[in-house]
């Protein structure tokens, strides 16, 4: 179920008052109905794929139990083999078999020859990468000691499939939201005009702002044979902005609806187009996610406890094997090492950490500041390109296009022709607004915290926002995370 649809608009409050007014006397009772609305959110898309969230949980469960009996070493390491093992190799089945069977075909046709192995016609899950993410942390932390495991089953299924991050994150914690499941929920008037907000602000994100930029993008990255160097870098601006209003977008819009039934879940967008270096956009962009990758990879492998070179290889496998999380295709894992690539000065020259918001206690950045959010924005532009672009081939096109004599000929011709409904013109309104927003909100969790700004005001705010929601409603896509 998608969250920019009539079902889940329908959805939502039934659940919300079911939850609040039927179900809220027993926990027990509340958990369990929290885990029959996800199963419905889930299964509402394709209810096969149930049974792979309910074999993972099983597993999970009964693994975390065993490890914290057992003092054995050797017996641990197999218990979080068997779990390592069951959601990744889950999770490979489904998500990368294809990928590797026609890559290694590619392979052997490449060396002259020929391997007659057929790809299957396998249907990715949706979330399947989210979820797997968040129980196999919880089995990891155990393993090391870090936290106790539950002995309450539907506290656990609860939390691996609690709906509002269910598909697309944020990739939670145990220590943070499975202790949620334990405490008794009281209604909060505060807490849920907060969700109500925070879910109009992803909705405009997602529906205004990410889907009115689609459209550009869709166009100009399907015709871009045709495309002059500065209509692709309109196009890889935009999709910059499509896929930051898509993912922030839905994350705001569930963490929104935690709030709604009392839960709090991890912010896992921070202006990351504000940020000064690459290292401090990883710490803004999908926190969750970067985090997750920080703990269970990066500093197992040595982190930055060792020399300079482990530590450059360390950085280029963490966000290789990042780019790889994000899809089974090659300009992926391109585009994760490229993120790795762009790190190692921050390695190789010990550039102290970013620490706080840019421009702090000045409402425009210093010179300095502006060109270092520059450089940074335009590394993360290019690096876009390969996430966006169908094949590696096609990304180096558009990028030896945008850096060719055609970046300095005349736009409009090619804009007029392909923005007959001012597609351009609006996507710049909608990004712009945005950014101002960003802007000015950087200091507050999300971009609709204005509880300090007069009643009338802000109900203005909320009814401009409602009103452009419902006119561009019509025309939004599905989250592109979905694919993920």
């Amino acid at each position: 179920m998608l969250f920019n649809s009539i079902e889940f608009i329908i959805f939502l409050p039934v659940v919300f008052i079911l939850y609040w007014f039927v179900f809220k006397k027993k926990l027990g009772l509340q958990n369990l109905f929290i885990i029959s609305a996800s199963y419905i959110f889930y299964g509402w898309w394709d209810w096969k794929f149930l049974g792979l969230i309910v074999l993972s949980s099983f597993v999970d469960y009964f693994i975390g139990l065993h490890l914290h009996k057992s003092e054995n070493l050797q017996k641990r390491k197999y218990l979080l083999l068997v779990s390592i093992l069951v959601n990744l190799g889950v999770l490979g089945f489904f998500k990368y078999f294809n990928f590797f069977i026609d890559s290694f075909s590619y392979l052997l046709s490449s060396i002259g020859l020929q391997a007659n192995i057929n790809s299957l016609n396998i249907i990715l899950p949706v979330g399947i990468s989210f979820y797997t993410f968040q129980t196999l942390s919880y089995t990891i932390d155990i393993y090391r000691k870090k936290m106790e495991p539950t002995k309450n089953i539907i506290a656990f299924f609860a939390f691996v499939s609690f709906f509002p991050q269910l598909v697309a994150g944020p990739i939670e914690r145990a220590a943070n939201l499975l202790p949620q499941f334990y405490k008794k929920r009281n209604f909060n008037y505060k807490l849920t005009k907060e969700g109500l907000r925070q879910i109009l602000w992803g909705l405009f994100k997602k529906i205004v702002v990410a889907d009115t930029c689609a459209k550009c993008v869709d166009i100009i990255f399907n015709y871009e044979s045709a495309m002059p160097g500065n209509v692709l870098i309109i196009g890889a601006i935009f999709f910059a902005f499509q896929i930051y209003g898509d993912f922030s977008g839905y994350s705001d819009i569930a963490i929104g609806t935690a709030k709604l039934f009392g839960f709090s879940l991890m912010t896992n967008f921070s202006t990351p187009y504000f940020s000064r270096d690459i290292g401090e956009f990883w710490k803004r962009w999908h926190i969750s996610l970067s985090t997750w990758f920080r703990d269970y990879v990066y500093i197992p492998l040595g982190g930055n406890r060792c020399s300079k070179p482990k530590q450059i290889r360390n950085s280029i496998i963490t966000f290789t094997v990042s780019g790889l999380w994000h899809g089974a295709n090659w300009t992926f894992v391109f585009w994760g090492f490229l993120n790795g690539l762009y790190y190692i000065p921050s390695i190789v020259l010990r550039r102290p950490k970013k620490k706080g918001i840019v421009a702090e206690n000045r409402f425009f950045p210093n010179f300095k500041e502006a060109i270092q959010i520059g450089i940074t924005f335009f590394l993360t532009i290019i690096a876009w390109i390969f996430f966006r672009a169908v094949s590696i081939q096609q990304a180096f096109s558009i990028i030896k296009k945008i850096f060719s004599n055609s970046l300095f000929t005349n736009p409009l011709p090619v804009l007029q022709a392909m923005s007959s409904d001012n597609m351009v013109r609006n996507g710049t309104v909608m990004v712009l607004v945005l950014l101002l927003i960003d802007w000015l909100q950087r200091k507050k969790q999300y971009g609709l915290e204005i509880s300090n700004l007069p009643v009338i005001l802000r109900w203005c705010i909320y009814i401009l926002l409602m009103t452009l929601v419902i006119i561009f409603f019509g025309a939004s896509k599905q989250f592109i995370y979905f694919t993920f």
